[in-house]
């Protein structure tokens, strides 16, 4: 049986105002949702429904579904009550602590693991792409853990797992066949974490790394905190590898930050080389290291695919950020000064895999009959406004279910 929303607002195109700045404009429409949880029908606002069990949205703003590419749900203290963040003087340190409360915590991966995902589908994310630490310590206890989690949750969202070697691919020689195992227990992509700083040896690490890769024939998604010349050596040398070894379209480099230091030059030279491999870049925000950028702007010029993510908030590495990620592309927004309303309308791609209701011209691109019928209702008079203001209550359907939060 379908679904009737009466009353929704679409972004229909842009005006120019007298004084030359843009206006989006934006219409009621109804749209008709099939059982199969896509858009069958989309109606001007002025035509009746007789459905007695049509919902009616009240104007509210239709976005695009939210995507959370870049997660920890295993790390966090939400549900635990209050923790700071305990102080330590170097990552070796911090990496210490975290190990040392893995076995802690892991009682309570599903729980609070829970909590995460429900506070990502208030905000209006319909998929997560979530870490999970697979190391010495804890082994496959977290991926257990976030499994059930998220099983709980699939009405609602689709999600991929990272196995991710948080303490080190080369550190502990059990390693590698752990990564094996969690591939093969509901893990969907091989994680990587930087094969200089961590692992102390580039080419071993990202050799091993590729292999399990291509014997699972899984993405890849590199932590690249190393920055400066290294952290650029790393990519590239991954993208050498990719090329040599027919692997590309499978690699996401997540922060990325030896691209910081480059050249504006070089930055354009290398985005190019990105995307002639099909690399996509998962950035976190902030973008700037030591005052220098993380050239998102370029990247996307050039064609590379960046997507965004909340990354771990509310865990031993950070006590602060609201766990939002809209708030992610409005802190983007402020950091690189875009304020005008294209560009604020722009820049919902980041979280909306390269979904706006607009395109760069104004036009309407979305949503189209016969695609799936997952939005984000917000109370906005267009996606800049919402960028911008970040409305606070926000409704997800996900493929024609409505999320009713359960707090």
């Amino acid at each position: 049986m379908s679904t009737w929303l009466r009353n929704v607002r679409l972004e229909t195109g842009e005006a120019t105002r007298e004084d030359g700045s843009l206006q989006t404009k934006s219409e009621l429409f109804h749209i008709q949702v099939a059982k199969e949880g896509v858009i069958q029908t989309i109606i001007p606002g002025s035509e009746n429904v007789s459905d007695a069990d049509a919902i009616d949205m009240e104007g509210k703003l239709a976005l695009p579904a939210f995507k959370e590419m870049h997660n920890h749900l295993d790390k966090t203290y939400l549900s635990l009550g209050w923790r700071a963040c305990r102080p330590v003087k170097n990552l070796s340190e911090r990496l210490a602590i975290e190990a040392a409360e893995l076995e802690e915590l892991a009682e309570t991966v599903e729980q609070r693991a829970s909590a995460m995902i429900e506070l990502h589908l208030n905000n209006g994310v319909n998929h997560i792409r979530t870490h999970v630490n697979i190391d010495p310590f804890i082994k496959l206890k977290n991926l257990e853990g976030v499994k059930n989690a998220l099983k709980a949750y699939e009405q609602y969202l689709t999600y991929e797992i990272v196995a991710f070697p948080q303490h080190g691919l080369l550190a502990h020689e059990e390693m590698p066949n752990l990564l094996r195992q969690a591939l093969e227990s509901g893990a969907t992509i091989l994680g990587g974490l930087d094969p200089a700083g961590i692992d102390k040896d580039i080419e071993k690490s990202l050799q091993v790394t590729m292999d399990i890769a291509k014997e699972y024939g899984v993405d890849v998604d590199m932590h690249l905190h190393d920055r400066g010349q290294v952290g650029f050596y790393t990519m590239d040398k991954w993208l050498d590898m990719v090329k040599e070894q027919n692997y590309a379209g499978n690699t996401a480099f997540s922060h990325a930050f030896g691209l910081s230091k480059l050249s504006p030059h070089l930055q354009k030279q290398f985005a190019k080389k990105l995307s002639e491999h099909d690399v996509e870049i998962m950035s976190t925000i902030p973008i700037s290291i030591n005052h220098q950028l993380i050239p998102l702007n370029i990247l996307k010029t050039e064609g590379v695919k960046v997507a965004l993510g909340c990354d771990g908030f509310y865990d031993s590495w950070s006590p602060n950020f609201s766990g939002d990620i809209l708030e992610k592309v409005h802190n983007f927004c402020d950091y690189t000064g875009k304020s005008d309303e294209r560009s604020l309308r722009q820049s919902l791609s980041l979280i909306t895999q390269g979904v706006t209701p607009l395109n760069i011209e104004g036009t309407q691109e979305w949503p189209k009959i016969g695609e799936e019928a997952s939005f984000v209702f917000v109370d906005a008079s267009c996606s800049a406004e919402a960028v911008a203001r970040l409305p606070k209550k926000r409704l997800l359907m996900h493929k024609g279910k409505l999320y009713k939060s359960k707090h």
